[in-house]
């Protein structure tokens, strides 16, 4: 018997040897600069002031629990997300890209470009501006878990020429990417985003003399000729546990006679309206969350339906679906989200559908380009 006891305490010993390694390799691993929270704690105080804040976190402007439906833990959805499998969830083969050179655009000309998923570069008034940059091929905490699809990954931070305003939507980690903001801080004259999440650009490096952080409904006068209104969006933030303490927001931006809208995140809700009324509608471009929705996230994704709807309620003359096209997070086919794009917009005239392929400029003002439906191609 005291043999077996003494192979049972090896045993006991081998197992918490390991799990405290394991634990120590994770700890190590969290101490990472991505992981950072956004702010100390005390800063946030600072909130308070905000409508769109109370009980310490930012809220919504109407009720919108994150999961909707039969109720799961977050290791059920996360253990539902890294095993799902089904027909189409990714595409068979690498996907259609040009590599626009960004340095070499005329300064005269006024276009936008899809860099894949919500990542956009704008060159309005001869003005730059980079939106959600994420140049990383994972866009999640673990590597692997997220992985751009194949073919997507084109631009990396040194095709970007200098930018005069980088725009960030929230702190989720397929929208604000640290390994490519840290590249790009040299080239970025100015960051814009929602409050809170400045505090980790300064973390990062980024000088506090760089950074502006916004509530909704704030209006900045980036330059001379370019107006950036920050405002509603319906969704979440956080990057790992905490939740809610860092705003969420999209953008509207005008210039040269352009005006041009950024949802962001979004579900679908009555802050449309309300940016509409109270800043006008009639956008040369609407870009909208279209993809990675899912019947337990209803409130903070919208349906290429809703995001239609959303587009016309913003009086929308182009309709750019966006949240698609390098990254999976919704169980839905990787082309659903274009081809129901597709379908909710046939019919009518008032609106034109802008599908391009990444790198690929959209010429604002040029009401006559069309785009491939490159996502209909042979597949493998």
């Amino acid at each position: 018997m005291s043999k077996l006891l003494k192979i049972l305490r090896r045993s006991l010993l081998g197992l918490l040897a390991l799990a405290a390694a394991g634990a120590g390799a994770a700890f190590a691993y969290l101490q990472q600069p991505k992981f950072d929270a956004p702010l100390p704690a005390a800063q946030a105080a600072a909130f308070a002031q905000s409508p769109n804040y109370a009980g310490g976190e930012f809220r919504n402007q109407v009720p919108s629990p994150l999961y909707t439906g039969p109720r799961q833990s977050r290791v059920e959805s996360l253990w539902r997300f890294l095993t799902a499998d089904g027909e189409g969830l990714r595409p068979a083969a690498p996907l259609p890209a040009v590599k626009t050179d960004l340095r070499a655009l005329d300064p005269a000309q006024d276009v936008v470009v899809w860099l894949g998923h919500s990542s956009f570069f704008v060159q309005l008034a001869g003005r730059r501006i980079l939106i959600d940059p994420v140049f990383s091929i994972d866009a999640a905490p673990i590597p692997g878990v997220n992985r751009a699809f194949d073919g997507t990954s084109v631009y990396r931070a040194e095709d970007v020429p200098e930018i005069d305003q980088l725009l960030i939507t929230h702190d989720h980690w397929d929208h604000l990417d640290h390994p490519t903001v840290t590249v790009l801080e040299p080239k970025v004259r100015q960051v814009l985003a929602p409050l809170g999440v400045g505090g980790y650009f300064e973390r990062w490096g980024y000088a506090r003399a760089k950074i502006r952080e916004a509530d909704w409904y704030s209006t900045v006068q980036a330059a001379p000729g370019l107006t950036i209104h920050v405002l509603p969006a319906r969704h979440f933030s956080g990057r790992l546990l905490e939740r809610n303490k860092t705003l969420w927001a999209g953008y509207a931006i005008e210039a040269n006679g352009r005006r041009l809208f950024f949802s962001g995140d979004s579900g679908f809700g009555p802050h449309f309206g309300e940016i509409a009324q109270r800043i006008g509608g009639g956008f040369d471009l609407v870009v909208t969350d279209n993809g990675q929705y899912n019947e337990r996230w209803a409130h903070v994704h919208m349906t290429p339906e809703e995001a239609f709807r959303a587009a016309q309620i913003l009086g929308a003359k182009a309709w750019l679906p966006a949240h698609v096209g390098k990254f999976r997070l919704a169980r839905h086919a990787w082309d659903e989200p274009f081809e129901r794009a597709l379908a909710a917009s046939a019919g009518q005239s008032e609106i034109r559908l802008a599908t391009p392929r990444i790198g690929e400029p959209l010429r604002l003002g040029d009401a006559q380009q069309s785009f491939e439906r490159w996502w209909q191609a042979p597949q493998g």
